[in-house]
């Protein structure tokens, strides 16, 4: 008999008290040892509509309710004795009749005498005055459209009579792969119809998959009941897991907006590249230390408590990792010259010189950009080196006086006995690009838009030179902020036709996800000419709308995050799931006197892993990058703090212009993206330029 849990049960699982839950999983592994024990007290739920539903009693009033059929046994549900039959009184657990895939159904009655509030909570039927309505929103689909997607049947004439308003509750009731056939009809007109699936494959097909798992040994059960908030270690989204199972025959990039999933397919990918390959041994990178961290400590949810193979997944921070394979290819630690030695070293090698015309700010970033990124060793390297992302179209006769000033800086360097970070990882790529035998077998790269040059040599040499699945990246160009766009391709990672764009939103509301969108082109193209089409992008859940709204004064901007933070956390936001984010490190005195009007604590993110208890996250926008909160506000979003002014007064040539504003731009995009319920954007007048795009869409008080 198959043992199978329902994401409808670790969610009632995580929503009990510490006390239940011990209780409700000791019953669950004693079904799964031997379901027909006497001492778990079946009874049948002989009200539900669904003969199949089985109360287990775990202890006084608790209890589980299991699906019992011939072939399987299913944990469905979990809660105190009358909660739990009310809910299995009101669902059948059944195939489709189209698709074929097995789905919870919510059974439908007097559904036609009610609407729905955001909670899904009937409310008493509007009373219309006789006007003209709008039409409904599915009116122009059919019964047999609405089947086709898998709309349960006793549910089409709820979908065919909703309106705008009700739509987001009605979906909540829907199974979720009929909710986002819908939601992606009403926003982008296209109705996606899966492949039926066999009645042997009900349970197996990827959307009975992203609800019910099959638990195969106790370990798998144990690991999805410990972490049972975590769903997505267990229950995956069809367009996840293809990409997780897809072998590739060479590097593969999955794409998609903030708060797709990206993450969640690496960490999968890692998993099962260990999982499928005893001798497998797999780096997962990204660009952070706090990233790195964030990504173990998913990887130890995923893996399981008692993984035996979570040891051959190496989670490293890319300078990290560095460092460490200096130290084993080298026998020493690397000396790093710090900015302010080369910033020194530019400064005397251009005085030597008796160079003009050339600010150092030009310098520091012709030397970063360019020279130290690509490893120019020579004149002519220099005139053939890409200068992609770089405006200034310098000449002949301006290269030729710049070589030897950067020759000397180099030259300085060297004489001090140090590398610069591009240094480092061209050393190690030179090493490992000239062996056989690599430290991985698979590279598995997070957050793969801010990779920079010296960065993705280095990965490309540590990864076997041929095979499946060696390099895989997750990322998205909307959020580069670091990096100057390049060619991967000439660095031998080629992702053409095999590049995934995932579309489905899960940690940002419709509403944040509508504003931030505002803030980016519809497409986006990197240098090796791949698209990542950013239309058709649909968040599974709706918020309140987020607010938009300029200060007339720093204190007035203070007090009105901190009335956003009071409100939230009256609301029952936890402070640890509430972050404040500013443009530059000059704003943090902004944000932390805010949490501080909010009679909060606030604790400042760095570069380092930073342990945030309960205490309100105040950081750059630049340290947002991967982190999520329930509730987030965006402040210090002045005229001439974003775009930041001495980035622009740094600009020589008017066309550069265009990369500062484009990079300014994706900083607030993933400011606003960290944010899953709430979001509030604001600054002291007149404000960034940035806050009138977002004005169009957010509620300005």
């Amino acid at each position: 008999m198959d043992f199978l849990i329902a994401d409808s049960f670790t969610a009632a699982l995580a929503r009990l008290p510490a006390q239940d839950q011990k209780a409700a999983k000791t019953s669950a592994f004693d079904l799964q040892l031997d379901p027909s024990a006497p001492g778990l007290q079946m009874h049948r739920i002989d009200k539900s509509k669904d003969a199949n539903f089985w109360s287990v009693r775990v202890s006084r009033d608790l209890r589980i309710i299991v699906h019992k059929t011939a072939s399987s046994l299913l944990l469905a549900y979990v809660d105190h004795h009358d909660q739990a039959y009310a809910w299995a009184e009101r669902r059948r657990i059944e195939a489709h009749p189209r698709t074929g895939v097995v789905q919870i159904v919510e059974v439908r009655e007097r559904v036609e005498e009610t609407r729905f509030d955001f909670a899904g909570v009937a409310e008493a039927p509007a009373r219309f005055e006789a006007a003209v309505a709008p039409a409904p929103l599915f009116a122009g689909l059919s019964v047999e459209q609405l089947l086709s997607v898998g709309v349960p049947v006793d549910w089409t004439s709820d979908v065919l009579a909703a309106m705008e308003d009700d739509f987001f509750a009605l979906a909540a009731r829907l199974p979720a792969e009929a909710g986002e056939a819908l939601l992606e009809f009403a926003t982008a007109g296209v109705l996606t119809v899966p492949a039926p699936v066999a009645p042997a494959l009900a349970f197996e097909a990827p959307d009975a998959q992203r609800r019910f798992r099959l638990m195969e040994t106790a370990d798998d059960l144990r690991a999805a009941l410990d972490a049972p908030w975590e769903t997505w270690s267990v229950f995956l989204h069809p367009s996840q897991r293809a990409v997780v199972e897809r072998t590739f025959n060479g590097p593969a990039r999955v794409a998609g907006s903030a708060g797709t999933g990206k993450t969640v397919v690496a960490l999968h990918r890692a998993v099962a590249a260990v999982r499928g390959d005893a001798s497998a041994r797999v780096l997962l990178a990204t660009f952070s230390e706090p990233l790195a961290g964030s990504l173990a400590a998913k990887l130890a949810v995923l893996a399981g408590p008692q993984s035996a193979f979570a040891p051959r997944v190496t989670v490293s921070a890319f300078r990290s990792l560095a460092v460490e394979l200096f130290q084993l290819t080298f026998a020493r630690k690397p000396r790093v010259a710090s900015e302010d030695q080369v910033a020194k070293a530019l400064r005397a090698a251009a005085t030597a010189a008796d160079l003009k015309g050339f600010s150092q700010r030009f310098l520091i970033s012709e030397w970063n950009q360019v020279i130290d990124a690509w490893r120019v060793s020579d004149p002519d390297g220099y005139a053939a080196v890409p200068r992609l992302g770089r405006k200034n179209r310098l000449g002949a006769r301006q290269r030729a006086a710049l070589w030897p000033m950067f020759d000397a800086v180099a030259a300085i360097l060297r004489g001090q006995g140090t590398l610069t970070w591009p240094g480092v990882f061209h050393a190690l790529a030179d090493h490992y690009a000239a062996r056989g035998d690599k430290p991985f077998s698979h590279v598995i790269v997070d957050e793969a838009q801010d990779l920079g040059v010296p960065e993705l040599r280095l990965l490309t040499a540590v990864a076997p030179a041929e095979g499946a699945d060696r390099l895989f990246f997750a990322g998205d160009l909307g959020q580069r902020i670091f990096q100057q766009p390049f060619s991967w391709k000439a660095l031998g990672a080629d992702v053409r036709g095999r590049s995934y764009t995932l579309k489905v939103n899960y940690r940002t509301s419709q509403q944040i996800r509508g504003l931030a969108d505002t803030l980016l082109p519809a497409e986006v193209r990197d240098v090796d000419g791949r698209v990542e089409d950013r239309r058709g992008t649909i968040s599974v859940f709706e918020g309140p709308a987020p607010v938009v709204d300029l200060s007339a004064s720093i204190a007035d901007e203070a007090a009105r995050v901190a009335a956003f933070i009071r409100q939230a956390v009256r609301d029952g936001v936890a402070a640890g799931e509430i972050g404040v984010f500013v443009r530059s490190r000059a704003e943090l005195p902004r944000a932390r006197a805010a949490v501080e009007a909010a009679g909060l604590a606030a604790v400042e993110l760095s570069e380092r892993s930073v342990e945030i208890g309960d205490r309100v996250a105040i950081g750059t926008m630049h340290l947002a990058k991967g982190l999520e909160f329930k509730a987030v506000a965006v402040m210090a979003c002045d005229q001439d703090v974003l775009p930041l002014a001495e980035r622009v007064d740094a600009v020589i040539e008017e066309s550069d212009l265009d990369d500062v504003f484009e990079t300014e731009r994706h900083l607030l995009y993933v400011a606003c993206t960290r944010a899953r319920d709430r979001l509030f954007v604001t600054g002291v007048v007149p404000g960034s330029e940035f806050l009138l795009d977002l004005g169009r869409e957010g509620r300005r008080n």
